[in-house]
């Protein structure tokens, strides 16, 4: 597996390959990991904030394609997950910028859904065409790809933010399907 050191940037929330993600950056060391990751073009790395203030051990590569300026005039940026990683040491630097070595765990070619997935798949379809969002428009060939199924669907249901990370976790398109089938029941109304 390919290593590397990627710079990190800690959140309270999970970033799955594929997802889009929207954030204000102020801080300096960030403004500088903005700087170099568009100077170089390279990625830099999202990870759930853990309650101990240490980032999780899995994350996702996110590359910036777009700025934009915030309402209070900070700078803002979209990034788009690319694949997975898994933290095998950190540093941090003198302004506070975690870096890590990290394994690559980039995401195998598409699998197609299984038959015992389909109605998530289906589930997928009409919740983006009631909320919306970047993927709301996605075609056809993405509704028959397993991962792309789990991981949009592991973004849009309320899943907790532990749950959330473990389906990140997960390297099987397929179980993480599997677990998120078994999830399910819990969001049904009476």
């Amino acid at each position: 597996m390919p290593v590397l050191d990627l710079p990190l940037f800690p959140l309270h929330s999970v970033l799955f390959p594929g997802g889009v993600l929207r954030l204000r950056v102020f801080e300096p060391r960030y403004l500088d990991l903005v700087r170099r990751c568009t100077r170089e073009q390279s990625c830099f790395g999202v990870c759930l904030l853990l309650d101990d203030a240490a980032p999780a051990a899995w994350g996702t590569r996110a590359r910036i394609h777009d700025f934009f300026a915030t309402d209070e005039g900070m700078l803002g940026i979209a990034a788009t997950g690319e694949g997975r990683f898994r933290v095998t040491r950190t540093r941090v630097r003198d302004n506070g910028l975690i870096v890590a070595a990290v394994e690559l765990h980039d995401e195998p070619p598409a699998e197609p859904l299984r038959a015992e997935h389909c109605l998530l798949a289906q589930l997928l379809e009409r919740l983006h065409e009631r909320i919306g969002g970047v993927h709301a428009r996605a075609g056809k060939s993405c509704y028959d790809d397993a991962a792309w199924v789990g991981y949009r669907l592991a973004e849009v249901l309320p899943f907790t933010i532990r749950e959330r990370q473990s389906l990140l976790q997960s390297g099987d398109a397929h179980d993480r399907l599997a677990r998120i089938a078994r999830l399910l029941p819990r969001f049904q109304r009476e």
